[in-house]
């Protein structure tokens, strides 16, 4: 564990779960000391898909819909993969023995605020939850970083892996720990990390392969924020947010350019 880290100070996670986030936990657990980690429910599909026929429109959300079907039934079918790329980088994509979950409703449900005013954290970290509403930012009692798989501000929103791929910007595959701001994935650049796919990588895997390179940024950020010393910095990137690819565009890419 880290000497330079104030013992007392805590972290806390917010979370919706997942491989890939259990393997970033983990890691800054070694590093840095516990972290209590705040579990929200997933949103239910029908207020997801819901939500984006409304922003987007049906067409679009229907798509998006078909490629999370698609996308879920290729972890099954690429499951090998996973669990070799796990063995690689020697990731750990598993909740520990004793470790502290705590669940919630959502990261801006009271109960969520509650938990951590107990635990009086001295960073919170978002990693794959919902966004935070102004209300629950303003009650936050410390700083807030979030991790994002994908190069911010070129690649906000989901999927940032594969949409860097899916546009010929190799450059770009690769992850970033900001300030949180009401926007999606607006606030100030802390850190970024870049890496490459593997052979046999695909969008079920992505997010797996970014947190084998990115683990490091993750504890250097929260260990700055438990320091005091956050220090940002500014990408020269133009800004645009992403959604899941459709189906159709997602088997287009496929096969035209092999970017699965």
């Amino acid at each position: 564990m880290a000497s330079a880290v104030e013992k007392n100070a805590a972290i806390v996670v917010v979370t919706e779960g997942g491989p890939h986030i259990w393997a970033i936990v983990n890691a800054v657990a070694d590093q840095l000391g516990p972290v209590s980690v705040i579990l929200e429910s997933p949103e239910s599909k029908k207020q997801l898909l819901l939500g984006r026929a409304r922003r987007q429109g049906w067409f679009s959300a229907i798509g998006q819909l078909g490629t999370m079907v698609l996308t879920r039934l290729g972890k099954r079918f690429f499951a090998g993969h996973a669990a070799r790329l796990i063995a690689d980088q020697k990731l750990e994509t598993e909740p520990r023995p004793g470790q502290k979950i705590i669940h919630v409703s959502s990261a801006n449900a009271p109960d969520c605020l509650q938990a951590i005013a107990d635990i009086r954290p001295g960073v919170v970290l978002l990693a794959g939850c919902r966004l935070l509403s102004r209300q629950t930012l303003a009650k936050m009692p410390c700083p807030v970083l979030n991790y994002h798989a994908g190069i911010a501000p070129k690649y906000r929103g989901m999927n940032g892996g594969y949409w860097a791929l899916a546009s010929g910007d190799l450059a770009n595959f690769g992850t970033t720990v900001h300030l949180v701001d009401a926007g999606v994935d607006t606030g100030d650049v802390l850190r970024q990390a870049r890496g490459k796919p593997e052979p046999g990588d695909t969008i079920s895997s992505y997010a797996l392969r970014q947190a084998a390179f990115s683990r490091d940024i993750c504890i250097e950020a929260v260990r700055d924020a438990l320091d005091g010393k956050l220090a940002t910095i500014r990408p020269d990137l133009p800004s645009k947010q992403w959604y899941h690819p459709t189906i159709w565009f997602y088997l287009w890419t496929g096969l035209t350019r092999r970017v699965w």
